[in-house]
């Protein structure tokens, strides 16, 4: 124990010590509140430390003294091992460092916190005994998990981190991005470049300076360190064989429907052991560490929800890119995958829809009391794809009572039939706004 303490004594005055990096700023509102607990969470390398950072840089140009700020990381291997009961010598630490500070609002950044099992007995705590504020963030989705919840006793506001969005990848490479989407002629230009280095290189911050090559290695690095890290040692998954091929059938076939039990079959064919229960679990694993995300059908019956397949999303589109291994990009399911993204952001709860016809809408969500119904397609040009995409959405729009009907395209723009048709650029601007 003694070895232990010393350890984190030695962590502590590290922390303190340290030059905090300065980010490239991000557009994310961390959500916040005096006497509640700030929670970052979403798959690794999506940017939570340097928001983080970004914060409390601000803090110090209001003002704030650096001694009044702590950041802890717990990856840190001094730290394996330590137990709940033991955090608390990071803050007896801490205040012997600095005791005037007990009498000062202090502000506590716990990185990956969820490594230590019990750290919310600990976080409620310090928000009851301490004039601190403190912000965690954790790459499991169970840091919103409803036991988690409840012993915090509703005082913590969750902040969902994503890749970067499109007006935010334009920043990172040097481009302006006005709001309402209105460029000239040769920024427009520009503007479309960028987009289709967006829509292949996708939005991980850290690969953004990168030459294709490396930026395909590191991001597979990625997803390798999500299935070890947050899948394989979280769960206890021992079926890797099992995890790997479905991760890899979901990175190379995005915006599908995915059936677990077609899905099964595939694997049984191929001799690979695994059972219907256990892909079941798997899929929750991926989507619990934010690289997956599985969509239901919009229906009122519980049961037709479950017995239709879900369409699977992925956290960036830079990792299709990087795990398509020479396959044929499909252009059109990259395409929606970044709209989901757009969607998602924005915390909204999305689902696809199904004419009685056998039509899909790929996306239906409610936002400011209004059904949004929105597809993705390449390309209008052609009449009859024009038609089809068009018929979809007003068969649908039909059953519903006040709507509102997208086409989102590559470079389509128009309207026809009350159904807005936008270029992709133009309609992700707009939505990050």
């Amino acid at each position: 124990m003694r070895a232990m303490k010393e350890h984190v004594q030695q962590f502590v005055d590290d922390a303190l010590s340290r030059v905090w990096p300065k980010p490239k700023r991000r557009e994310v509102a961390v959500k916040a509140h005096h006497d509640m607990l700030s929670v970052l969470v979403g798959m690794r390398r999506t940017g939570k430390t340097w928001l983080c950072f970004q914060q409390m840089h601000d803090l110090t140009a209001r003002g704030v003294p650096r001694d009044r700020i702590l950041y802890l990381n717990f990856e840190d291997d001094r730290l394996t091992g330590l137990s709940s009961t033991q955090l608390q010598w990071l803050t007896e630490l801490y205040y012997a460092r600095h005791p005037a500070n007990r009498e000062q609002e202090c502000h506590f950044y716990f990185d990956e916190i969820q490594n230590v099992p019990g750290w919310e007995k600990f976080a409620r705590r310090l928000l009851d005994s301490e004039n601190v504020r403190i912000t965690i963030t954790g790459s499991s989705a169970k840091l919103l998990s409803r036991e988690i919840a409840t012993c915090l006793r509703g005082r913590a506001l969750t902040t969902e981190v994503f890749p970067l969005n499109f007006r935010e990848y334009g920043t990172f490479h040097g481009l302006e991005m006005p709001a309402n989407g209105s460029f000239g002629a040769s920024a427009r230009s520009r503007i479309l470049q960028a987009m289709d280095s967006y829509l292949h290189g996708g939005g991980f911050p850290g690969v953004q300076d990168m030459a294709p090559e490396m930026r395909q290695e590191v991001l597979q690095n990625y997803v390798d360190v999500v299935l070890l890290r947050d899948v394989i040692e979280r769960h206890g998954i021992s079926n890797v064989p099992a995890l790997r091929a479905l991760t890899r059938h979901l990175l190379q076939n995005p915006a599908t429907g995915f059936s677990v039990t077609r899905f099964h079959g595939q694997l049984q064919s191929e001799g690979l052991a695994c059972t219907r229960d256990t892909l079941h679990l798997l899929l929750g694993c991926l989507e619990d560490a934010y690289l997956a995300f599985p969509v239901e059908l919009h229906a009122r019956s519980v049961q037709r929800r479950r017995v239709n397949p879900r369409k699977v999303y992925l956290a960036d589109t830079g990792l299709l890119s990087a795990f398509a291994l020479g396959l044929t990009p499909d252009r059109g399911a990259r395409l929606e995958n970044l709209i989901f993204l757009a969607l998602r952001r924005q915390g909204l709860q999305v689902s696809y829809g199904l004419t009685e016809s056998g039509h899909e809408v790929d996306f239906v969500y409610n936002q400011g009391g209004r059904q949004h119904l929105v597809q993705a397609c390449w390309s209008v040009e052609q009449p009859q794809t024009r038609e089809r995409e068009i018929r979809a959405l007003k068969v649908m729009a039909a059953a519903l009572p006040d709507v509102s009907c997208t086409v989102v395209t590559w470079m389509d723009e128009g309207e026809e039939s009350g159904v807005q048709i936008v270029p992709a650029w133009k309609w992700l601007l707009t939505k990050t706004s």
